[in-house]
């Protein structure tokens, strides 16, 4: 089978998750699509699913001799296992012309083409027999939920106890999807037309907490006796004018980002304001510097609530963890670029961006890279973001994609560095408060090595 013979499926149901998007935890219709791709080209393999919509299928171990093996050779190297990993869901984006109407979903941020990605790839290596010529073993992960919206909706699903964490990833992780896995390659879209076929590695993304800000007032009459209440919305606009101007004390070099919006409101023109609610992100690609934004954050809600006669609630939800790319496992793909034909330009110096996703988390645990390609005009999360390249997304990229997989068993760091979910809690832990049940059992998994990735605090008082 070549990547040119399964482009037609594979561009019908790409076509069919932009047509068709689902938000995180709610992908039903996305991951009934993919499990019935994966049951036609699979040739049998088991795919188990796991949370509310995310998929597994794992190709057998193509070791030979193994230590394992009654007769192996005891001698020889260990074989490891690389999860190939893709995300369901949509943003939301209600200005994009293609999005839901109800919802507000859209396929901007290019989800939909890593499923077309890995699944062409899924598809070659199945139907030839390659997956046997690689120096890996290898898996396919389709996770839920990698972005950050639809936050309502996921506190009810952690209270009926149906997830513990928001993100896709963190949650896999938790329920030990990928605990046989040693190393990731994740995928992702590059926003703005490109002039040539274009891939990208090497480029690190910020972490991030989410604030929840309630400001609390009093209501009264705004005609008649506006001189009783105290205007909640007055607390929330003097807090993002604060933020704004704090700007000016942040350190330029960790690109320290912050949205604050008001996701929803209650208010009226004739009741002065009890009650108003702002969400913002606080993003940096630094840790311990995102902890001391996070209490600038906190220090302004609470003195501009007390400015106004007012108090503030402030919630912290951990978003993601920053993501810094196993520089040694690129090197397969920057070997794979210059074998390949078609694909003509290799961005590998843009340093880090203050974008954000939970491949951070999952570099925590284990190495990780993610390979970025081209093939779209507008702007990532945009009302004009679409696919205008589709034979370089999902030809030329999963050929380039295999090309690097079977070989990257030679470019793994050694000693291969591995971190547990454990480990992961107690970092999350000492920056923000830890969703109930997201702790492991007493007996979890001893302490181990450090992994290159993420900067994390070595104590909970590094991360204050």
């Amino acid at each position: 089978m070549s990547f040119e013979s399964i482009y037609p499926e594979v561009r019908a149901l790409v076509d069919g998750l932009w047509d068709h998007p689902e938000l995180g935890y709610r992908e039903e219709r996305t991951s009934r699509a993919v499990e019935e791709f994966l049951h036609r080209h699979g040739d049998g393999l088991r795919v188990e699913r796991f949370s509310t919509t995310g998929l597994k299928v794992a190709l057998p171990s193509a070791a030979g001799a193994s230590p394992a093996v009654p007769g192996g050779d005891p001698a020889a190297a260990p074989r490891r296992r690389i999860a190939v990993v893709a995300e369901l869901d949509a943003v939301i984006s209600p200005a994009h012309p293609d999005a839901d109407p109800t919802t507000g979903a859209v396929h901007a941020c290019g989800h939909h083409t890593q499923v077309g990605i890995a699944l062409a790839a899924f598809a070659q290596l199945v139907a030839t027999g390659a997956w046997k010529q690689a120096d890996v073993d290898l898996t396919f992960v389709f996770v839920p939920a990698e972005e950050f919206v639809d936050l309502a909706h996921r506190a009810r699903l952690r209270e009926e106890g149906t997830i513990t964490w928001f993100g896709g990833k963190p949650e896999a992780m938790m329920l030990g999807v990928f605990d046989d896995v040693d190393a990731a390659v994740c995928l992702h879209a590059i926003g703005g037309l490109q002039e040539e076929p274009t891939i990208e590695i090497d480029c690190d993304l910020a972490g991030f907490l989410y604030k929840t800000v309630e400001f609390e007032g009093v209501a009264s009459h705004a005609g008649l006796d506006p001189f009783s209440g105290t205007n909640a919305y007055a607390m929330a606009t003097l807090f993002t004018t604060a933020l704004g101007l704090g700007r000016q004390q942040l350190r330029e070099d960790v690109l320290v980002r912050m949205n604050p919006v008001i996701p929803s409101t209650e208010m009226t023109t004739n009741v002065v304001p009890h009650r108003a609610v702002v969400g913002t992100d606080v993003r940096s690609i630094d840790l311990d510097y995102l902890g001391e934004v996070a209490s600038r954050v906190d220090r302004a809600a609470h003195g501009c609530a007390a400015a106004l006669g007012g108090t503030a609630h402030v919630r912290t939800e951990m978003g993601y963890l920053p993501f810094v790319q196993d520089r040694t496992m690129s090197g397969a793909f920057r070997e794979a670029f210059a074998e390949d034909p078609t694909i003509t330009r290799l961005i590998e110096d843009r340093g880090a961006i203050a974008a954000a996703g939970d491949a951070g988390d999952l570099s925590f645990m284990m190495p990780t890279v993610q390979l970025s390609y081209g093939g779209f005009d507008g702007t990532i999360h945009g009302r004009d973001f679409r696919m205008v390249d589709p034979e370089h997304v999902l030809i030329a990229v999963p050929r380039l994609l295999v090309a690097a997989l079977l070989r990257l068993g030679a470019h793994l760091p050694e000693p291969l560095p591995r971190r547990t979910y454990a480990e992961y809690v107690e970092t999350i832990a000492a920056i923000a408060p830890v969703p109930e049940g997201a702790a492991p059992a007493a007996a979890a998994d001893a302490p181990s090595p450090a992994a290159p990735g993420a900067p994390v605090p070595t104590s909970p008082s590094e991360a204050r």
